[in-house]
């Protein structure tokens, strides 16, 4: 399939699990693929195996925490790849705690990664594709945004804004013909989320616990995301908008 041909792909945090595997749907499919990453290194990777599928990829380093790291990287892509087509919001990072045992800098953190990262990304790609008259923005929240998740309180608070924040683009931004939809992953085999078994002290108990809880009874791989992804930032989108897909194996089922 070439639903992307010749289309320019921007995916923050593209050398990690989610979003390395998105990067490489996306050069399979055709597209011009910018890998967005703090790690050069890991987003190089991900390129570097998509180029050798014969795809186009290129590794930018970017902190979407800082406003002028996003903007050398936008004006990068760009340059090299041509206008971006569509941004996937991937980016994310969290400390896996109870609330009353976090701290104040690490909420900082937390905001900055998952909520003001993607404004960012938002602020710097937006004004190009409305003058365009085109694109696609598929955010990724969380279903910890959707029923809340224990130990991780300001990160479902981010990602619960991220939602908000997705639909109100996609109301301002749909007379320019650009879509804003999300996908919420449930638990998934990713960096993160070996954390967050740590983090729980019993990591064998917690995989139980979820994989009973999981109608579909596994817990996600990062290769179960991209499809939803590809959706939303496919022309078979093209009249959607504002809306918001849980891919969690059943764990989180809303109507």
């Amino acid at each position: 399939m070439t639903r992307f041909q010749d289309k320019t792909v921007v995916v923050t945090g593209g050398g990690g699990g989610i979003g390395g595997a998105t990067c490489r749907r996306f050069g399979a499919e055709g597209a011009r693929v910018a890998v967005f990453d703090l790690k050069l290194d890991a987003a190089e990777t991900v390129a570097a195996a998509i180029r050798a599928e014969g795809g186009r990829a290129q590794a930018f380093l970017c902190d979407i925490t800082d406003r002028d790291s996003v903007n050398a990287a936008v004006a990068a892509t760009e340059a090299q790849l041509g206008p971006i087509d569509v941004l996937v919001n991937n980016a994310g990072w969290d400390v896996f705690k109870p609330f009353t045992k976090t701290e104040p800098v690490q909420w900082d953190r937390l905001i900055a990664i998952n909520l003001t990262g993607a404004l960012h990304m938002h602020h710097a790609v937006l004004p190009g594709m409305a003058a365009r008259k085109q694109g696609r923005i598929v955010n990724i929240s969380s279903d910890a945004a959707r029923v809340g998740s224990s130990g991780e309180a300001v990160y479902a608070a981010c990602k619960g804004g991220l939602v908000a924040f997705s639909k109100t683009i996609a109301r301002e931004h749909a007379r320019h013909g650009i879509t804003v939809n999300v996908v919420c992953p449930g638990p998934t085999a990713t960096a993160l989320f070996e954390d967050y078994k740590q983090g729980a002290g019993n990591p064998e108990k917690l995989m139980e616990a979820f994989t009973r809880s999981i109608p579909l009874g596994r817990i996600g791989q990062p290769d179960d995301l991209p499809g939803a992804v590809l959706f939303f930032a496919s022309d078979d989108a093209a009249y959607v908008t504002g809306q918001v897909l849980s891919v969690s194996g059943g764990l989180t089922m809303n109507g």
